[in-house]
């Protein structure tokens, strides 16, 4: 649906990040773990896509997060209290197996921010988050609030877990008891995780990131290969059944 929402708070997370907070009560309302929010940027005709990082439908607001890395989130970064910003919302589908489940949230990066919100819908979590160095390391505490456990590990071991993503998982899935794994980052991290979580018999449900158009499936700007034949990001996912993902086209 579109919502013309207002802006409460833009704050900077570090030298290239931002949380934007938008009053938005219709999408709040209807928003579910996974899903996205087509941002309007000041300027632009095209919207940006950002994974839904919080949402809280008794104070109809809602939460994004994005790195300014074009004209169009430079834009955004601009942005003040009280700005009108068109917002199309919530769409795509997202984690839907996750309640009441033990769930291991993977993300590298950015792709960290979508996981927050989807940690409120299950069972239990457990949040793995990867990043390049220290200096990236971004909304911890927040991930600290909804989940049992949280695990940092840095690229270059200036905190926490010295390696990649896949290294500690494959750490955790043999010392925890989980049901299933969520991942969103790097595709190449999506990928390595993924074998790793399917070869110990877990389920795992990755949130793909591609470039969008319209954001109504109209385009096939988002398209990605499937075991199934194509499918657009944007309505089809943006969170697929890892099994179903063609990694390699």
């Amino acid at each position: 649906m579109l919502e013309d929402t207002r802006v409460v708070s833009l704050d900077r997370l570090n030298d290239t990040t931002y949380s934007l907070t938008l009053r938005a009560p219709k999408i709040a309302a209807a928003a579910r773990a996974g899903q996205l929010a087509h941002v309007t940027c000041p300027g632009f005709l095209l919207r940006r896509p950002f994974g839904i990082c919080d949402a809280d439908a008794a104070e109809g607001t809602i939460r994004v997060c994005f790195e300014v890395r074009g004209d169009g989130t430079e834009a955004l970064a601009k942005v003040n209290a009280g700005d009108v910003l068109s917002v199309n919302g919530a769409v795509g589908h997202g984690f839907e197996d996750i309640k009441g489940r033990r769930v291991l949230f993977v993300g590298g990066g950015i792709g960290i921010f979508p996981l927050l919100y989807a940690a409120r819908f299950a069972g239990v979590a457990t949040a793995a988050l990867c990043f390049r160095d220290k200096s990236r390391v971004v909304l911890a505490p927040d991930f600290a609030k909804v989940c049992k456990e949280i695990f940092l590990a840095t690229d270059d071991g200036s905190l926490g877990f010295h390696g990649y993503a896949a290294d500690l998982v494959n750490e955790l899935i043999a010392t925890h008891e989980y049901d299933c794994v969520c991942v969103c980052g790097p595709k190449i991290m999506m990928k390595t995780v993924s074998e790793v979580a399917l070869g110990a018999g877990l389920d795992c449900y990755v949130s793909l990131e591609e470039r969008m158009g319209c954001g109504v499936g109209a385009c096939l700007a988002c398209v990605c290969q499937t075991m199934l034949g194509q499918k657009r990001v944007c309505i089809d996912g943006p969170v697929f059944d890892a099994k179903e993902v063609r990694w390699d086209a």
